[in-house]
């Protein structure tokens, strides 16, 4: 059984469709902007980035959203010939589901329609043999709660009839993150249910009819780790697709947790993928048939355009709102006026263990480069013209650790690596991992400001349904960000 997800780091909530012989995947990504990465592969197990699909403001409001809060859960589909894309933005969640389309993946894609009378979660778009588009969400509403749908106009977001609850689940807590499939004259569904932590599951039924009660499938749940030593838990919230050579596979979310009980994962639910074979009408889902390679995540970034790599995003506001490219090497990150939302030029973490460095002008201010959950949960070093002070921010306690003078040299580099930690006995180590803080000289030589436990950067500790990212935020004034690097250790 796979250990090794196809897209790493925090990319949760996997919808899959395929074009022709290209395959798409887009995931949730919650606060941040610009919002669902889209990556693309056509041999399914090797995966770049396309773009994000909601890229301007027009399409995505997370300014008030707070942590684990905004996009969730999309549905990513190819219809006659265009892409579509609903989700639910619950910093909106008055407005319904949102719906993108697109003629490329890589966009530009249209402003949305909202559909104001599907509230709820996690929707999802089918199409029948008559070209009808039904919409089907997760509602909790007074007068719908279950698994529900109705034919709409994915165009204009009118509902063409009533809505009406397919299935409740199987009786597993939280039946969400629905999917329904047309194949061989049935309607599929299939949901996540048992909560997104170790209970997590996957689970489907089928109808001849969607005005029909669904039929729960005799080995329900079809995928799920709960209960087992498995190194991927909390696995569920799959997507079928059918491939090119009439086969299927389903992409689904999972974490891989570390440390001593309860053990704690940090770099977020991820993506992975198995084969899924039809017997007697129902998926038998095969988690050996795909051996991905683990992919070298590593980059560095000169920022030698004014295009920011698809990588980058900001909690809660677009980087290009605080971000200004002046020159190569020179892109200048300004710090919040009071009041408004804290930026960060972010990028998701991807690898057990990793390094990244940055290399900042400070003259003008001071910035920050740190790793965290949220804004309650990261470890940083801050560095102004003259001072590096290393931070802890654990929930409400914060401490400066260390501070030391900035080096002689071309501006500022700070780095953060993430390490296993040592072993001790028989037991496995407590923490997941241990996150050092260093400051470099000149010649490259680093002066270690600490060394410190990460489970205070888990999901375990944090909460929430995001993952590690790191970054550069301007924390006063103005700083010049000449290069940021990650590299993955082998």
């Amino acid at each position: 059984m796979t250990t090794t997800p196809i897209i790493a780091g925090f990319h949760p909530d996997p919808t899959i469709c395929r074009a022709g012989d290209t395959y798409y995947i887009a995931n949730s990504s919650f606060e941040y902007a610009p919002g669902v990465p889209i990556h693309r592969s056509t041999d399914l197990v090797t995966w770049t980035p396309v773009t994000n699909a909601l890229r301007r403001p027009g399409q995505l409001n997370v300014r008030a959203a707070p942590a684990s809060t905004g996009i969730y859960a999309p549905t990513l589909r190819h219809h006659e010939g265009r892409f579509w894309l609903v989700t639910t933005n619950v910093v909106e969640f008055h407005r319904g589901q949102l719906i993108v389309s697109a003629d490329d993946p890589a966009g530009p894609w249209s402003e949305p329609v909202h559909v104001g009378a599907a509230i709820g979660i996690d929707p999802d778009l089918a199409w029948d043999e008559d070209g009808t588009c039904h919409l089907t969400w997760a509602s909790s509403g007074p007068e719908l709660t279950g698994i529900t749908s109705a034919p709409i106009d994915p165009a204009t977001g009118k509902l063409l009839a009533p809505p009406r609850v397919l299935w409740t689940g199987t009786g597993l807590a939280y039946p969400e993150g629905p999917h329904l499939y047309r194949r061989d004259g049935w309607w599929y569904l299939m949901l996540a249910e048992g909560g997104t932590e170790r209970g997590h599951a996957v689970t489907i039924a089928r109808s001849r009819s969607l005005d029909e009660p669904f039929e729960a499938a005799p080995a329900n749940p079809i995928l799920t780790h709960r209960s087992t030593s498995h190194r991927v838990q909390n696995t569920g919230h799959a997507d079928l697709v059918q491939l090119a050579d009439g086969s299927w596979a389903m992409v689904y979310l999972g974490v891989r947790p570390r440390g001593q009980s309860p053990m704690f994962h940090v770099n977020g639910r991820e993506t992975f993928i198995a084969g899924v074979e039809w017997i007697d009408g129902w998926p038998v889902v095969d988690e050996e048939r795909f051996t991905p390679d683990p992919p070298d995540h590593s980059f560095v970034d000169r920022f030698d355009s004014p295009d920011l790599d698809p990588r980058w995003v900001s909690p809660n506001v677009f980087p290009h709102t605080f971000a200004r490219w002046q020159a190569p090497g020179r892109l200048v990150l300004t710090a919040p006026a009071e009041g408004e939302p804290r930026p960060v030029l972010a990028a998701r973490a991807r690898d057990p263990e990793w390094t990244a460095e940055a290399r900042l002008d400070t003259s003008r201010g001071s910035g920050r480069l740190l790793v965290g959950i949220d804004a309650s949960h990261w470890y940083g070093l801050t560095a102004d013209a003259g001072t590096v002070e290393a931070t802890l921010v654990i929930g409400p306690a914060s401490t400066t650790v260390a501070r030391v003078p900035v080096p002689p040299g071309d501006g500022v580099r700070l780095r953060i690596s993430v390490r296993e930690p040592a072993a001790a006995g028989l037991m496995p180590p407590p923490q997941p991992d241990i996150v050092e803080l260093a400051v470099l000289a000149a010649d490259g030589t680093p002066q270690v400001l600490g060394a410190f436990d990460g489970r205070y950067l888990s999901t375990e500790v944090a909460g929430g349904f995001t993952g590690r990212t790191f970054g550069v935020e301007p924390v006063a004034g103005e700083v010049v960000l000449h290069q940021v690097s990650y590299r993955a250790h082998p």
